[in-house]
């Protein structure tokens, strides 16, 4: 099921009838609190999230669903009218797995739509642990440990380890690390890329400095 949020009736309309048109089980909520209840009797496959709702902020939603054990693993589209790269990044950030800016066309929606389902699903036959040196990642339970210490991380950042460790000694290109962490889609420049190894790095500590600048390439975790 995908459930579409949207305040706007004429564009959650529109939204709506392009699911269904392409046989996708779409449910509806004009608001925050609607999208909860539908939550407490269904988990989505997808959430096409509008940002700015009447009753919570859309990336505040992201935010409760990392947090939510029955919600932290489906994906979120954010919708808004807001274009910047600022806020793409605080989406993002958030635990969103893409983001369509207003205008857009209903093919390109669609083709995102497809694109997160296809990314998620080929996720889900993910290991459960992955270590290197001294550096332990728990898929299941969204954890990161550095010698047994616990370390916080956002979610792309999260994700971002989980490519390292997951190609642990190979040689990941800058294009390919943007495809994986935040999709084909995603066209925020890559000193985007650069600033969350930059955080990544420094939330680690010493085990950081495993992740290596492959210069004109991209990074290697040693």
């Amino acid at each position: 099921m995908i459930c579409v949020v949207e305040d706007d009736p004429n564009i959650r309309e529109i939204e709506v009838y392009a699911m269904k048109d392409c046989h996708m089980e779409t449910k509806e909520a004009s608001c925050a609190k609607e999208f909860w209840k539908l939550c407490e009797n269904e988990v989505p496959e997808l959430v096409l999230l509008d940002i700015m709702l009447p009753d919570e902020d859309g990336i505040s939603i992201v935010k409760k669903m990392r947090e939510d054990a029955r919600l932290s693993d489906v994906p979120v589209i954010l919708v808004t009218a807001k274009g910047t790269e600022i806020d793409k990044v605080r989406g993002l950030d958030a635990g969103a797995d893409d983001y369509i800016a207003k205008p857009f066309g209903i093919l390109e929606m669609i083709s995102r739509v497809k694109a997160v389902l296809r990314r998620s699903k080929s996720q889900e036959a993910s290991v459960e642990e992955l270590s290197a040196g001294n550096i332990r990642m728990n898929v299941e339970k969204h954890r990161v440990y550095v010698d047994d210490e616990l370390i916080e991380l956002t979610y792309k950042e999260f994700e971002l380890l989980r490519v390292f460790l997951s190609n642990a000694g190979n040689v990941m290109p800058r294009n390919l690390l943007m495809d994986r962490v935040w999709g084909t889609t995603f066209e925020g420049e890559s000193r985007t890329l650069d600033m969350h190894i930059k955080t990544l790095r420094k939330k680690l500590g010493e085990a950081g400095e495993r992740i290596h600048t492959v210069r004109n390439v991209g990074y290697r975790l040693e």
